[in-house]
């Protein structure tokens, strides 16, 4: 009966609630037609008030629209949906074949397309991967890295703790390496036992004096962590090459700001340039230095631009002595990447890595120095394709910042600056970041290194070598403008180690 009283009650009360939430939309769309029509800073408000909300209101749902009911799964920017995809099936370890053809255009100029041997590698003739030793002969603790495919430098900061503990967590289950990035060296880097590589930004954090200069002692202490296998110079970045990093304040917590040694809520933008070096001279000089201090290999992540400072600092390798040279050089893609930055930067600034790493190969080679420094590729490589073409080409090595990222749940969201991060990635806001398990993320870390890197066997024992690292330019072809593709032996004259391919 009680029940029924009720019921009766708020069905009456139904017409009153509904006169009143007219009522209430009525004053929101009047004191929002005078705010508008008073207002002087936006002229289409002014002059279509109430309406000319639903501009800006469908701008921002566009980017949502376009992502998830209109574009192709091959369209989208800076990743598609069948890359993302094929991240996502791979991070869960779930079966990545498919059916019915390929949607991928192979017509288009730059489009790789690897030369299959008419009689491949059995499984039972492949190899293990062989493990590369960097700075072997020149530093006194080698690194005898393990993995071709390798986390890139994305720093405490930038990405929230739990995203630090994920990827370690599955660096640590995957045997391959994380790079710190420039954010310094944090708790969580180092919990799960991992590989690690400090990077050291134009600001130093982690290891820099008040004034912004290196610290020696800082960096020596950082080198006694035994996970702590190399140090990388970095010179510049495939988001912002001449610019230095941007951490907002909103993301700059006591805890980051203790890491860094930086001031807390205040934004964090690094030199364009390590204030000790103006040339390749000084460069070898700050590369001899920190060698020389933490006992480790040492080397830089650079983008390529002009091409002429490279041959500047090989010729001054010669002229020193082979054990002056970098123990690696990471080459970034000029493309963009996870950092925030100006857009005409991302946009405009620094070579593609499909341009940028066949030219540093192919110097490192007219010096002879193909077996001192070794070459680590990174810059929108999430795919086993992509890590199949840079080995071709020369490089040793392969890192991804944002295919890990995938990895642990990026969405593309495009909110990495922003600090609302709805996946709890990028963001430092505790709600958001509950969403985000670093246990269950680390074995999807893992199950999408083992994915890339069993994908780039298959690829290698298709083209006839027993080897991953048997692969050279003779087993890739690039699309030209006029559709037929060419062998890329035939576009770089010089072939990295292998020599051509006697499979074919």
């Amino acid at each position: 009966m009680q029940i029924s009283d009720t019921f009766s009650t708020i069905l009456n009360l139904m017409p009153i609630l509904f006169i009143w939430l007219l009522g209430l939309i009525f004053a929101v769309i009047v004191f929002t037609f005078i705010f508008d029509v008073t207002q002087s800073k936006n002229a289409i408000l002014r002059n279509y008030p109430v309406v000319g909300h639903f501009r800006y209101l469908f701008s921002t749902l566009g980017e949502f629209f376009r992502q998830y009911f209109f574009a192709m799964d091959r369209e989208e920017m800076p990743f598609n949906r069948a890359e993302r995809e094929w991240v996502n099936r791979a991070s869960k370890g779930k079966d990545n074949t498919i059916a019915f053809g390929s949607t991928k255009n192979l017509n288009i100029p730059g489009t790789v397309i690897f030369i299959n041997c008419p009689f491949p590698t059995l499984d039972s003739d492949a190899v293990e991967t062989k493990v590369i030793a960097i700075g072997e002969g020149y530093s006194e603790n080698p690194y005898a890295a393990k993995s071709i495919f390798n986390i890139s430098g994305m720093s405490y900061g930038a990405i929230s703790k739990p995203a630090i503990l994920a990827l370690s967590g599955g660096a640590q289950q995957a045997g391959c390496w994380l790079n710190t990035g420039e954010g310094g060296l944090s708790p969580y880097h180092l919990k799960s036992g991992a590989d690690l590589v400090f990077q050291i930004g134009t600001a130093k954090y982690g290891v820099r004096t008040k004034y912004g200069g290196l610290d020696d002692v800082k960096l020596a202490e950082i080198a006694k962590h035994e996970q702590v296998k190399m140090f990388e110079i970095k010179i510049s970045q495939g988001a912002k090459p001449g610019k230095g990093g941007i951490l907002p304040g909103i993301k700059v917590t006591t805890e980051i700001s203790n890491i860094r040694g930086i001031l807390k809520g205040k934004d964090s933008i690094s030199p364009n340039r390590h204030i000790e070096v103006s040339n390749a001279s000084e460069l070898l000089d700050m590369i001899d230095h920190i060698r020389q201090v933490t006992k480790k290999p040492v080397g830089f992540k650079t983008v390529i631009g002009h091409i002429k400072w490279l041959d500047a600092i090989l010729s001054e390798v010669n002229v020193r002595g082979i054990g002056s040279a970098p123990d690696f050089i990471t080459i970034d893609g000029g493309d963009g990447g996870t950092g925030a930055a100006p857009m005409a930067l991302m946009d405009n600034l620094g070579l593609p890595l499909k341009e940028a790493l066949p030219l540093m190969v192919d110097k490192i080679m007219q010096n002879g120095l193909e077996d001192r420094i070794k070459i680590i590729a990174s810059g929108k490589m999430i795919t086993p394709a992509d890590v199949a073409w840079a080995i071709c080409v020369g490089a040793d090595f392969v890192t991804s910042a944002r295919g890990f990222m995938f990895s642990i749940g990026c969405i593309q969201s495009l909110k990495c600056n922003k600090n609302t991060c709805p996946t709890g990635i990028t963001t430092h806001n505790k709600r958001l970041q509950k969403g985000l398990n670093p246990a269950r993320k680390a074995e999807k870390v893992k199950n999408y290194v083992n994915s890339i890197t069993k994908t780039v066997e298959i690829i290698a024992h298709s083209c006839g070598v027993k080897e991953v690292r048997g692969l050279n330019r003779a087993h890739v072809r690039i699309v030209q403008v006029n559709g037929k593709s060419i062998p890329m032996d035939e576009l770089y004259s010089i072939y990295p180690k292998g020599g051509k391919n006697e499979s074919i």
